[in-house]
């Protein structure tokens, strides 16, 4: 154990959840990283020097037994970002229910059970960050994107409704509306066709993240929008 903070991505994988793991062990915290297929993560470890772990987030035990690894080998985590979500779109007509459960079971019950166990974790101590990723769905809802709207609505009110619980007892809440397309690793098509910045850049995001886990309590914040200069309201 160290005097190091603890950061814990749930939901890892090579968009913003690689920049946030990055951030975080070059401001010196410890990352643990967990995703279903920890095979995808085996450069991200190496660049890094984060420890992966397999995790189904829509899993009680799952979680549970993530909290505990993570627990066991770092500590009680300081800052914890749920970054899954799951998308099926199409006319309400359409949608395969059990595609829809899937999305709800990913996006917000995945969140709810991660934030339980780091809750759980982080009240005796008193502190601790624990961050939300949502998107412009959870704001307003897109035709043909009905589930996927459930699912960032459900994580939203969540965030909204821990925020007001936990604040007052030292835990910062934080979700973030991501209201934009987040350019992938090695170019992306869409950034020619939107133009200069018209694409976030998923470490400007993570960098966000961290300035949000470093607020000042005085001065805290529960949510946060963020989008290109470019991108309409």
């Amino acid at each position: 154990m160290t005097d190091k903070q603890v950061a814990l991505i749930v939901g890892a994988g090579a968009g913003l959840s690689a920049s946030l793991a990055r951030q975080c062990a070059a401001a010196g915290m410890r990352v643990a990283i967990a995703a279903r297929d920890t095979g995808k993560l085996t450069d991200l470890v190496a660049e890094t020097g984060a420890k992966a772990y397999a995790c189904d987030a829509s899993q009680p035990d799952a979680v549970a037994a993530l909290f505990g690894a993570v627990t066991g080998a770092f500590g009680v985590p300081d800052m914890v970002v749920y970054n899954p979500s799951f998308r099926a779109r199409g006319p309400i007509v359409d949608l395969d229910p059990e595609a829809v459960r899937k999305v709800l079971e990913i996006t917000a019950f995945g969140a709810f059970l991660v934030a339980q166990q780091a809750a759980r974790l982080m009240l005796p101590r008193g502190s601790g960050s624990i961050l939300f990723t949502g998107a412009s769905a959870g704001v307003k809802g897109y035709a043909n994107s009905s589930s996927f709207a459930m699912g960032k609505f459900a994580l939203r009110g969540l965030a909204n409704a821990l925020a007001r619980e936990l604040h007052p007892k030292g835990i910062h809440i934080g979700h973030f509306v991501i209201d934009g397309g987040i350019a992938k690793p090695g170019g992306d098509p869409r950034a020619a066709e939107r133009g200069s910045d018209g694409m976030l850049d998923p470490d400007a995001i993570a960098e966000t993240y961290l300035q949000f886990h470093r607020q000042h309590r005085s001065a805290w914040a529960w949510e946060i929008e963020v989008r290109p200069w470019v991108e309409t309201f």
